[in-house]
């Protein structure tokens, strides 16, 4: 009996396979520098975001946005207006030299009159297929004084499960004084999540990090990484945010709030609970030396996995 072979086009065994990878691009755009996953957006790098760069929008897994809108839009029906400076995915610190870089988008600071950080250029924009990479290079300002500056590195991805992910490596330089890096807990590398993903929602939205501490009890204390959770748009999605081993204070005290600010501090300790617990506070960097902070953003689907989020992690630390 004559056999016929049938043979499925290698890109349909991949796809059952579930291994096939979105493509992910990077382009510059009127305002930035756009990213997309197959084509649809997954967020854009603003260079001027109120007196900062900053990420807006951030589409999550289920390509609905798993930040705060506002202030870059109006305030959604039920949704807040507080701490205009949340500006979505941003970087920054309240005490650089005495200078507060994290309040000057406030509703009543005016530009030219506080301090900011000034997009100066793109020093690459690049599509790998499975991955995009952008760097881009700033000035911290004092009107027309600069204070540091420096170098964003970005990685963009897409996992075969349909989580996302972002890796940061932002070196900052003390290119023109020494720079220090003053006691608070407003910074540093921060987001504020979507208003219905908030614990006090109360639509189910929870936070935990890596020693499994929860909400209000995870505040101000180190981690590894810290998962924030909550429904958008009827499905539960999460953001975990992850510091590398080799990133200035690996385990950086988290300013997670109940009311949607999630942000990694490593600088800031006496307005933390539990001293013992981590030992930070004022940094000076000498000119010409620079630190290096480096984090994922990871988005997925679903509430906190531990062992996934485990797994993730030391899938980055492994990373460069």
């Amino acid at each position: 009996m004559k056999r016929t072979s049938f043979a499925l086009p290698i890109v349909v065994v991949l796809l059952v396979c579930g291994i096939v990878r979105a493509e992910v691009t990077v382009e510059r755009s009127e305002h930035g520098a756009v990213i997309k996953v197959d084509g649809k957006l997954f967020t854009e790098y603003l260079t001027k975001a109120g007196q900062d760069p900053a990420l807006w929008p951030v589409n999550g897994p289920t390509g609905k946005p798993v930040t705060r809108g506002f202030p870059f839009l109006p305030p959604a029906k039920n949704g807040t207006n507080d701490h205009p400076h949340h500006q979505s995915l941003w970087m920054n610190h309240g005490d650089v030299n005495g200078l507060d870089f994290w309040g000057s988008n406030r509703n009543d600071r005016k530009e030219g009159t506080v301090p900011g950080i000034k997009h100066r250029e793109f020093a690459k924009l690049e599509s790998h297929g499975s991955t995009a990479e952008l760097v881009t290079r700033n000035d911290w300002m004092n009107g027309d004084k600069r204070v540091c500056e420096d170098e964003r590195a970005m990685t963009f991805g897409s996992s075969p499960d349909g989580s996302r992910w972002i890796d940061f490596e932002i070196t900052i330089k003390a290119s023109d004084g020494d720079v220090v890096f003053g006691d608070t807990k407003e910074g540093a590398f921060g987001m504020r999540v979507a208003d219905s993903m908030r614990v006090e929602a109360k639509q189910g939205g929870k936070i935990v990090n890596s020693d499994g501490l929860t909400n209000e009890n995870a505040w101000g204390l180190p981690a590894r990484w810290v998962d924030y959770t909550g429904p958008v748009d009827g499905e539960t999605v999460g953001i975990t945010l992850m510091s590398h081993p080799k990133s200035f204070k690996p385990t950086p005290r988290w300013h997670v709030r109940t009311y949607g600010l999630f942000a990694a501090n490593p600088f800031g300790q006496k307005d933390f609970p539990k001293p013992e617990a981590a030992q930070q506070g004022p940094v000076t960097v000498k000119k010409g030396d620079s630190l290096t902070l480096k984090y994922r953003v990871y988005f997925h689907r679903g509430g906190t996995d531990k062992e996934k989020l485990e797994s993730v992690f030391q899938d980055f630390a492994k990373s460069k």
